[in-house]
């Protein structure tokens, strides 16, 4: 039992929504239909519906219920048959290939709708044609039916039809995603006609049919109270001698319609018209008139639903009692006529302003998703455009999502590039420090030999100043060559040791500038470290500082302090020397926090003499100075590796000649 449960657990959850939703529907049908349909009142649920039609209004009922739920049981158990079968695969969906996978995937998505469509069109029309049956005839009564059937059934199957979809969208879920090759597409523009327009035709025929049957009751009552008083007029006013003689004067009585006619009744229950030919009635028009037209004011009705009624009174001719009546239609054909082509109309406008919605709906959705697919084709971040916010709904909520996606699409991207070009420094660094370590050593070798020798010509001076005295020698001559000797070899050791210490410190530089180690700062730290290293060479030059902190000082720097207090440093210095030794001169070094971002920027600003253009294009991009002999350039372009490289950050610079340099260091925090 268990098993069978588990197996048919979907089939089951169906059928008990829509078992549930049939017992709604059969109550609102029980109540609806004889105020729709206008049921005489006392004529439906009691012996009199028993007598005429061999049952009563609540078997009715019951047997149209019982036929609309095995439809539904047949037509649920038919189309999902499909779930016994692939019950395994729904378990273990990788144990399929992708064509069987799809195959499912595919009737979950159209199932719902089929099964939708076969339980609202056959109960309506299996309905109908039992009416039909039952009645003998297609009348308004049949079509009235329909309407109703199908406007209600429409909406219960609307329903099952949502549920259905919630119960299909978990199963979805649970398979595989990776390939939908070979996937059945279904339009937007599909998916909304067929889940709005039954509803949008469903209320307009619903809206129609009550309209109708608002009519007919005005209409019916309207025509029964002037027929029924033309009667008593005609009664009071005229007398009788005989059937022929009423059925005479019954020629003055004016008909409000050409189908209206007048009818007698006789005792023996028989029906005449004013020209004395016998008419036959409906044996409900006939039980009614002799059971209840007298308690109903002689109002008397043809049959359930059907607009022709009657209007009757009481003639007594010699003692015997015949009843009078004229037999009246409602509604014309014509009125029907124009019913159906306002609910005509009416759909085909609703038809054409769906399709109006569905189109600028469309238009929405594949604006966004050819701007997704754009994205992911598209690996230049700078050409993406965000999209124009163009509805204030939940489109615009997804544009501003995806604007807000694209932008972090960008930050990534940039992110990359920015770890891309850092690892490139490092890599030109660890370069860098190879190529200055293998020049120091080269020229520490020749350098060394060099000031070896000249300690070796040290001592020969001295061996020659200890042969003066010689008579063969001229002490002057021989003291002056000494001492120009001694002078030229001082010389020589003060350069190489000058020499030594230069690529000694560039070698230490390479080092210090190629080193990995991850520490972290504030920036007061920096500042402070800044202020004490460089306050001997400012203090040399007579320039002055000026330090404006917009930032927070306990702000963290990720790196190494050493190596950015080196950098700012060489930017002070090069400032500093950006004057030509003047005097009494002003740099700002501004810190501040960049509002749009979580970045800081350090600002080393300078008022001498500018950085010629083409100096300032080819700047961070080789070594190049404007200190011609003085400099190398080696120092701005190793700080913008250093920049780049060990604090994922950047440098720029701004100079107009004879107004001064800005040079900006900007740091991720």
């Amino acid at each position: 039992m268990k098993n069978i449960l588990e197996k048919y657990k979907i089939q089951l959850k169906l059928l008990l929504a829509l078992s549930i939703g049939t017992v709604i529907l059969t109550v609102i049908y029980y109540f609806l239909i004889p105020a729709i349909l206008n049921y005489p009142k006392g004529t439906y649920a009691t012996n009199f519906q028993v007598e005429v039609e061999n049952t009563n209004y609540m078997s009715q009922v019951l047997s149209i219920a019982f036929a609309i739920s095995a439809i539904f049981a047949i037509v649920t158990f038919w189309k999902t048959k499909f779930l016994i079968k692939y019950s395994d695969l729904l378990k273990n969906p990788y144990n399929y290939t992708i064509k069987e996978i799809n195959y499912v995937r595919n009737k979950l998505f159209t199932t719902p709708y089929v099964i939708f469509a076969l339980n609202v069109f056959i109960p309506s029309i299996a309905l109908t044609v039992i009416h039909a049956y039952t009645i003998h005839q297609f009348s308004i009564t049949t079509l009235k039916l329909f309407m109703l059937v199908v406007s209600l059934m429409t909406l219960f199957v609307t329903s099952i039809f949502i549920y259905t979809c919630n119960i299909f969208k978990k199963i979805l879920v649970t398979l595989p995603h990776d390939n939908i090759t070979g996937l059945k597409r279904a339009t937007l523009k599909k998916r909304l006609f067929f889940n709005i327009l039954p509803l949008i035709l469903i209320s307009v025929l619903f809206t129609s049919l009550l309209g109708y049957s608002m009519v007919s009751i005005k209409t019916g009552n309207s025509i029964f109270e002037t027929y029924r008083n033309s009667l008593y007029y005609f009664k009071e006013y005229n007398t009788f001698s005989s059937v022929p003689d009423l059925l005479n004067k019954t020629h003055s009585l004016n008909l409000l319609n050409k189908n209206d006619f007048i009818f007698i009744k006789t005792e023996d229950n028989h029906y005449l018209n004013n020209k004395g030919e016998e008419i036959q009635v409906s044996t409900f028009f006939n039980k009614y008139l002799n059971e209840i037209a007298s308690s109903n004011n002689g109002r008397v009705y043809e049959y359930y639903g059907i607009d022709c009624q009657g209007a009757t009174i009481d003639i007594t001719i010699n003692g015997s009692t015949y009843i009078l009546g004229i037999y009246f239609s409602i509604l014309s054909v014509e009125v029907l006529f124009y019913f159906l082509l306002s609910f005509v109309i009416l759909v085909l406008i609703n038809v054409v302003i769906l399709t109006l919605f569905s189109k600028s709906l469309s238009t929405d959705i594949n604006i966004i998703s050819d701007s997704f697919m754009s994205m992911i084709k598209n690996t230049n971040a700078d050409v993406m455009q965000p999209l124009a916010l163009t509805s204030n709904d939940e489109f615009g909520n997804l544009i501003i999502s995806y604007n807000n996606i694209q932008e972090l699409t960008k930050q990534h991207i940039q992110q990359l590039h920015d770890n891309q070009e850092s690892l490139m420094e490092k890599e030109r660094l660890a370069s860098l420090g190879q190529l200055i370590g293998g020049i120091a050593h080269n020229l520490k070798t020749p350098i060394m030999s060099i000031s070896g020798a000249a300690e070796g010509l040290t001592d020969l001076i001295k061996e020659y100043d200890s042969s003066i005295g010689d008579p063969e020698v001229n002490d002057q001559d021989h003291h002056d060559i000494a001492k120009d000797m001694s002078n030229w070899i001082a010389k020589i050791k003060t350069h190489t040791e000058y020499m030594s210490d230069v690529i000694t410190a560039v070698k230490g530089q390479a080092v210090t500038l190629s080193n990995e180690e991850e520490i972290t700062f504030t920036v007061g730290e920096l500042l402070k470290r800044v202020n004490i290293l460089m306050k001997h060479e400012l203090k040399n030059a007579i320039i002055y500082l000026n330090i404006s902190m917009k930032a927070d000082e306990n702000a963290i720097i990720h790196g190494d302090v050493n190596s950015l207090v080196q950098v700012i440093n060489n930017m002070i210095s090069n400032a500093i020397q950006a004057y030509n030794g003047k005097p009494e001169q002003n740099i700002d070094l501004i810190v501040e926090k960049e509002p749009s971002n979580n970045h800081l920027i350090i600002s080393i600003q300078d008022y001498g003499s500018g950085i010629p253009k083409n100096v300032k294009d080819k700047l961070f991009k080789e070594m190049i100075t404007t200190k011609g002999k003085n400099g190398t350039g080696l120092g701005l372009y190793m700080s913008y590796s250093t920049i780049r490289a060990h604090f994922n950050g950047n440098m720029t610079v701004e100079s107009e000649e004879g107004k001064g340099t800005t040079f900006k260091i900007v740091l991720p925090l």
